[in-house]
């Protein structure tokens, strides 16, 4: 390797398209890579990169009929069908030899995986790759959002085999980055391997766009009043999220004025959850707005109906809610700060560990709502000064901890390590 220009760097996941966190981070990593003179090529089973550096191979997706199938007969299961073997080792040749191309095609230098090697969402790619690397030791970062030992739906599984094997693979050649203090230790425990410790970041350097001609009519857009209190769940509509709590909130301020409004879609998890939130924010006289049609990747334009992106809802919200039981890391968070907003936070453990200590200044619960909590957002939402204060203060701690800054430090130790050089 040249150790004075450039690299050619290829990400490696099951998909780079969409607000997914994976997706998003990747394309964070790519920014920073791009930065300093580093080349991204992009090999996923869905893509919205750039046609002229990716290659689409549609089995690397874990929504592929074939891939479905396969976890349908391997997960809450212990026994595994001889058929169901040959066509994981069968699919795992056939994606391996895609790496292959797709490494010789853009002469790729360093393998950044995201995701792929950790969460069984598509066991053949992750046997793929691992072969892959084992058979080339092909210098490799392994970038690991979520553990399938983190997921409930996958601790009865008939794959224990290829969990040791390659969820995630211990080889020579890989260096491994995890997103939290918790997984790091878990990582370390479970697989006798470090890990770098890379937080999820935001480009806090540059501040956000806030309002803007595009989006002043945001709000008449998706049926609120420019007086309305609007309380933002940036978040899918899933039970882990909590919004359950959200309704509570708003319905304990009793306030017609207060509106809660929810960004994204159910997702994989089905509707049932999304109904029995509309139902109890019915009876307990709640405002809900699903406004997932209205928000996209990119603004756009169909007529008289416009499409915002998640930045325009960030820049009318007065209040943001993120009452998650669980989370990896926790984006919304980051955002709510990035956008200052106040925001109340569900103290869940990444939190506990990895954020609240840092000095952000958020209002908290426990997993219920006190009388306590409703107070002081009464009192964050009617007292401007207040609020500026604290936003201000979670945006400098923000800049300091989860900047692009920071993935840049984290960034060089990684790359310098294949290639000797303080170019990044």
């Amino acid at each position: 390797m040249d150790n004075t220009a450039g690299h050619r760097i290829g990400f490696v996941g099951t998909r780079f398209a969409g607000t997914d966190g994976v997706s998003l981070e990747a394309s964070k990593w790519a920014k920073v890579l791009w930065d300093h003179r580093h080349t991204s090529y992009w090999f996923a089973g869905k893509l919205n990169t750039d046609p002229s550096v990716s290659m689409l191979e549609p089995h690397a997706y874990f929504g592929h009929a074939d891939i479905q199938w396969i976890n349908d007969r391997i997960f809450g299961c212990v026994d595994r069908d001889k058929e169901v073997t040959q066509r994981i080792y069968a699919l795992s040749e056939h994606l391996k030899r895609a790496l292959y191309d797709f490494v010789d095609r853009f002469d790729i230098e360093v393998m950044v995986v995201q995701n792929a090697l950790c969460i069984p969402m598509n066991v053949p790619l992750g046997l793929a790759i691992t072969t892959f690397i084992a058979e080339t030791n092909f210098p490799t970062i392994a970038h690991h959002h979520d553990f399938y030992w983190e997921r409930d739906r996958f601790a009865v599984n008939a794959i224990g085999d290829f969990l040791r094997m390659a969820f995630p693979p211990d080889l020579p050649s890989i260096q491994h980055a995890t997103i939290s203090s918790a997984a790091q230790r878990d990582f370390s425990h479970r697989c006798g391997a470090s890990s770098l410790l890379v937080p999820n970041v935001l480009d806090f350097e540059t501040p956000p766009v806030g309002q803007d001609d595009y989006n002043s009519d945001f709000r008449q857009q998706v049926g609120l009043e420019p007086d309305d209190i609007v309380f933002l769940q940036p978040t899918r509509v899933v039970p882990r999220k909590g919004i359950e709590h959200a309704i509570n909130l708003v319905a304990a301020l009793k306030n017609p004025k207060c509106k809660l409004v929810i960004t994204h879609e159910s997702g994989d998890e089905g509707e049932e959850y999304k109904n029995a939130l509309t139902e109890m924010a019915e009876h307990q006289g709640v405002d809900l707005r699903y406004i997932a049609d209205r928000i996209g990747e990119e603004r756009s334009e169909q007529g008289d109906r416009k499409c915002y992106n998640l930045a325009d809802a960030y820049a009318h919200a007065d209040f943001i809610t993120y009452p998650s039981i669980y989370e990896g890391f926790g984006n919304a968070l980051l955002e709510a700060f990035y956008y200052r907003k106040p925001v109340l936070v569900n103290r869940y453990s990444i939190f506990v560990t990895d954020i609240e200590p840092k000095g952000f200044q958020v209002i908290t619960m426990n997993g219920y709502l006190t009388k306590e909590v409703v107070e002081q957002v009464k009192k964050v939402i009617s007292d401007p000064d207040y609020r500026e204060e604290m936003v201000d203060n979670n945006y400098e701690m923000g800049k300091a901890f989860f900047s692009y800054a920071v993935l840049r430090r984290k960034l060089r130790v990684l790359i310098t390590h294949y290639t000797g050089a303080e170019n990044l």
